[in-house]
């Protein structure tokens, strides 16, 4: 109860902060949706040349990109660590987070937090009905419980992922970091893992699971039977990874040697 009442007292102060410059605000929304755009064209650009790639249709494959857009966008309104290692080690803000008795982690993630990227949800979900309508899927009672699970998993996977990439700054308080190129590789993740080879395709499944973001999961509502057993696992490797990180983390932070001089 404690962790809720200064989750939401921050996003309290978020909002009064963000909609004193409102444009700002409006702008930043744009810019997103207006990138989310491009991706889509892109798709549109690659089916007018082709009716299926790898065995899925074009509505298919809007649908998984559509899919994508809202684990990621809950991840990047609550993880926005990717500037971690210049931020907090480099620069020594990980002194400030340390004196105050609540966990380094969730601190980080509230001073962090763009909740303007939840907007990316609505993006997803639209895109989602799009494709849906073209593909006539039909939804049973659960299947929205199903999607929400699917999603959490989704985020925590992202999160998961580059919590632990962050933490590696705890041993290395280089100002250079793999993190804005693993942001790239992530974008791998929307779209289906079969058009890629069998490296790719197990790297993208096991190690860095960004499958588990897009295809895996929508794969569940696209009526992919073969793919079930991945699309059921993904609220699993989120939990695993994102516990896996916070591991990492919390044994990195008893590394931390301050700032210095």
């Amino acid at each position: 109860m404690r962790h809720a009442a200064i989750f939401f007292h921050y996003v309290s102060q978020y909002m009064k902060t963000r909609l004193t410059y409102r444009v700002d605000m409006l702008m930043e929304i744009m810019s997103d949706l207006l990138f989310q755009a491009v991706n889509l064209i892109f798709i549109l650009v690659v089916f007018g040349h082709t009716q299926l790639l790898s065995g899925w249709s074009r509505d298919e494959i809007i649908f998984i990109y559509g899919f994508f857009l809202v684990p990621f966008a809950i991840f990047g309104a609550f993880f926005n660590i990717w500037d971690f290692n210049e931020r907090y080690i480099v620069k020594g803000e990980m002194d400030r987070i340390l004196t105050r008795p609540v966990h380094s982690l969730f601190q980080i993630i509230l001073e962090r937090m763009e909740l303007e990227s939840l907007f990316g949800m609505v993006t997803g979900i639209a895109v989602m009905i799009y494709a849906g309508r073209n593909l006539g899927i039909s939804l049973t009672w659960y299947d929205p419980f199903v999607f929400l699970v699917m999603v959490l998993g989704g985020a925590f996977v992202y999160a998961g992922i580059f919590v632990l990439l962050a933490s590696i700054s705890f041993w290395s308080d280089s100002r250079t970091s793999i993190i804005p190129m693993m942001y790239n590789i992530g974008n791998y993740g929307r779209y289906p893992v079969d058009i890629y080879n069998n490296v790719i395709r197990f790297v993208l499944t096991w190690i860095l699971p960004f499958a588990f973001v897009g295809v895996y999961p929508a794969a569940y509502f696209l009526g992919r039977e073969d793919w079930y057993v991945y699309a059921f696992l993904t609220p699993v490797v989120g939990g695993v990874f994102f516990a896996i990180a916070l591991m990492v983390w919390n044994v990195g932070v008893t590394k931390y040697r301050g700032a210095g001089n």
